[in-house]
C-alpha cells in the first residue's frame, strides 16, 4: 500500500461521507439499528431462572405439607400459579402451558413425616426445554433437601437435647458477577455480535452500490488507487462504528448497569482493530457481489449467524462437538467476545488477553488486505 495519496484518499472518504449523510437509511442502519438490537437482545435474552410457574396438588393438607409448599412459595425460583385437585387437572396445567412443573404431595405425607418415616413427594416437569427443566429440578431438590434436613435436626434435638451442627457447610462465593445476573455476562458478548453484523452490513453495500448506480466506471477511470479507494470508503464507516461502540458501552453501563472493570483505552483500542476487520469483511463481500441485495444477504450469513452461534456468546464452546470447536477458531467474534468478557467482568488486560488481541490484529490485517486485493480497477 505504498504511495498512498492522502488527498485522493480524503476525496473518496468525503464522497462516501456525503452519501451516508444524505441517505437516512444508511444512518438508520448505522446508529439506530445497533441500539434497537442491544435493547431487544439485552432485555429479552436471559439465562436467569426466575419464577417458574408451579402447580401444587396438596393431597395431605397438613401442617407438614403446608410448610413444604410454603418453602416453594417463598423461593424466588418458583411461583405457585394453580392448585389442581386431581391428576387430570395437573396434566392439563402442564399440557396447556399454564405450569411448567407440578408438585404432588401424597395423602399420607403429614402422617409419615410426623411418625418420622420415610416418605416421598412427586415433582412433574415439562421437559421440552431440557436445560431450564434440569436447572428448575435442581432448585426443587434443594428445597426438599433443606426441608428434610430440618426434620432430621428436630429429631436429633429431641433425642439429644441440643441442636446438632451439620458436619459440612458450603460457603459459596461468586467472583466477578457476585449477584449471578446473566445480563452482566450477556451484554459484553452482545456488543461483539452486534458490532460484527452492523459493520459488515454497512460496508457490504458500498462497492455493490457503485456497480448498481453506474458510478463504478467513473471511479475506475480516476487515478485513485485500489488501496486509496478501499481505505477512503472505510473511513466514514469506521467513525460511525466507533460512535456505535461508544453508544453501546454507554447503554451497557447506564441502561443495563454492567460495570467496566478494565481499561477504557484498551477497550476502544482493541474495538477499533476488530472494527477494521469487520468493515473490511463487508468490503470484501461487496467486491464479490455485484448487487446490494446479494451483498447484504451474504454479509448477514457470514457475520451474524457464526458470531451468534459459534463465538461462545450464547452456547458454551466446550459443550460443542469436537468438529464444531475447531470451526470456532476461525470465527473472529470468538476472540472479541472473550476479550470483552474478560475486560468487563474480570478487569483483565493485555497480560491475560494478548493472544486474543493478537488474533484480532491478524484478522483485521488479513481482511483489509483481502478487501484491497479483491477490488479490480477494470470492467469485467
Amino acid at each position: 500500500m505504498s504511495g498512498i495519496s492522502l488527498r485522493r484518499l480524503g476525496a473518496v472518504a468525503r464522497k462516501e461521507s456525503i452519501h451516508v449523510l444524505r441517505d437516512p437509511r444508511a444512518l438508520g442502519i448505522a446508529i439506530v439499528l445497533p441500539m434497537i438490537m442491544l435493547m431487544i437482545f439485552g432485555y429479552a435474552l436471559t439465562l436467569d431462572l426466575d419464577r417458574v410457574p408451579l402447580a401444587v396438588w396438596d393431597q395431605s393438607r397438613t401442617p407438614q405439607s403446608r410448610e413444604l409448599v410454603s418453602r416453594f412459595e417463598g423461593s424466588r425460583y418458583f411461583s405457585v400459579v394453580s392448585r389442581p385437585a386431581s391428576y387430570q387437572e395437573v396434566e392439563e396445567s402442564i399440557d396447556h402451558g399454564r405450569a411448567m412443573m407440578a408438585l404432588v404431595v401424597p395423602v399420607d405425607f403429614g402422617r409419615r413425616v410426623a411418625s418420622e418415616r420415610e416418605t416421598q413427594v412427586q415433582m412433574l416437569a415439562d421437559g421440552s426445554d431440557a436445560n431450564t427443566t434440569t436447572l428448575a429440578l435442581s432448585y426443587a431438590e434443594s428445597i426438599v433437601r433443606t426441608y428434610s434436613q430440618k426434620i432430621l435436626m428436630e429429631k436429633a434435638r429431641r433425642l439429644t437435647g441440643r441442636t446438632p451442627a451439620l458436619p459440612l457447610e458450603l460457603r459459596p462465593r461468586a467472583w466477578f458477577n457476585t449477584d449471578m445476573e446473566s445480563k452482566i455476562f450477556i451484554v459484553p458478548g452482545l456488543i461483539a455480535v452486534i458490532m460484527m453484523l452492523i459493520a459488515a452490513l454497512l460496508t457490504s453495500l458500498t462497492v455493490a452500490r457503485e456497480w448498481e448506480t453506474g458510478t463504478m466506471e467513473q471511479l475506475i477511470s480516476t487515478p485513485v488507487r485500489r488501496s486509496e479507494l478501499i481505505l477512503g470508503k472505510l473511513a466514514p464507516y469506521f467513525v460511525i462504528g466507533m460512535v456505535d461502540m461508544l453508544l453501546s458501552v454507554l447503554a451497557g453501563r447506564f441502561l443495563f448497569d454492567v460495570p467496566i472493570r478494565g481499561s477504557l483505552l484498551l477497550l476502544f483500542g482493541v474495538s477499533a482493530v476488530y472494527l477494521v476487520g469487520a468493515l473490511s469483511l463487508g468490503i470484501f463481500i461487496s467486491t464479490m457481489a455485484k448487487t446490494q441485495l446479494l451483498a447484504s444477504q451474504a454479509a448477514f450469513v457470514a457475520t451474524f449467524l457464526p458470531a451468534f452461534l459459534l463465538s461462545g456468546f450464547m452456547f458454551d464452546i466446550g459443550n460443542m462437538p469436537k468438529g464444531m470447536q475447531v470451526v470456532t477458531y476461525f470465527i473472529p467474534a470468538r476472540y472479541f467476545v472473550t476479550f470483552l468478557r474478560g475486560l468487563y467482568l474480570k478487569g483483565t488486560g493485555l497480560a491475560q488477553l494478548w493472544l486474543e488481541c493478537l488474533l484480532m490484529v491478524a484478522f483485521g490485517a488479513l481482511m483489509l488486505l483481502l478487501a484491497i486485493r479483491s477490488f479490480k480497477k477494470r470492467l469485467d
